[in-house]
């Protein structure tokens, strides 16, 4: 890891970095997704930040967002890493302060992100199911999964 890491509740001075962060994310992990989607997509991620999820990012020692996650009625609704710190412990922090502090225990993840599908796997979280298309009813098929059944 580069850097010292911690983890706190995300404030509302932190959105732009996060969806600045969550659009950097997308666009180096979501190939399935078009410009129009991410356009689509922008103002909605906005708009969950401040919707009564739970909150976190992954700063280094200047205080940069370095990736979040948001928890509701325990799912993980997002976990997102700047690219630049992917494959250095950010989001596998990101997850165990989800599941640990926040009591994630279930998700859902882009069938065709075969990377989160595997960070997943690999922490503990299982297949329980598939939907054909996305929560808005867009056609990217989502893989529910739940933490060690």
């Amino acid at each position: 890891m580069k850097t010292a890491l911690s983890i706190q509740t995300a404030q509302p001075t932190e959105y732009a970095p996060m969806l600045a962060v969550w659009e950097r994310s997308v666009r180096a992990t979501h190939h399935f997704l078009t410009e129009a989607d991410i356009e689509f997509f922008r103002p909605l991620v906005r708009e969950a930040f401040g919707s009564g999820r739970q909150l976190v990012c992954a700063h280094d020692t200047t205080q940069t967002v370095l990736g979040f996650a948001g928890v509701a009625d325990g799912k993980l609704e997002m976990l997102f890493v700047d690219p630049d710190w992917r494959g250095q412990g950010v989001g596998g922090r990101l997850l165990r302060y989800a599941v640990t502090e926040l009591g994630a225990r279930a998700l859902d993840v882009n069938e065709q992100n075969e990377g989160a599908l595997g960070f997943y796997q690999k922490a503990g979280f299982v297949i329980t199911g598939r939907s054909p298309l996305d929560g808005l009813g867009k056609p990217f098929p989502l893989l529910h999964m739940q933490l060690g059944l």
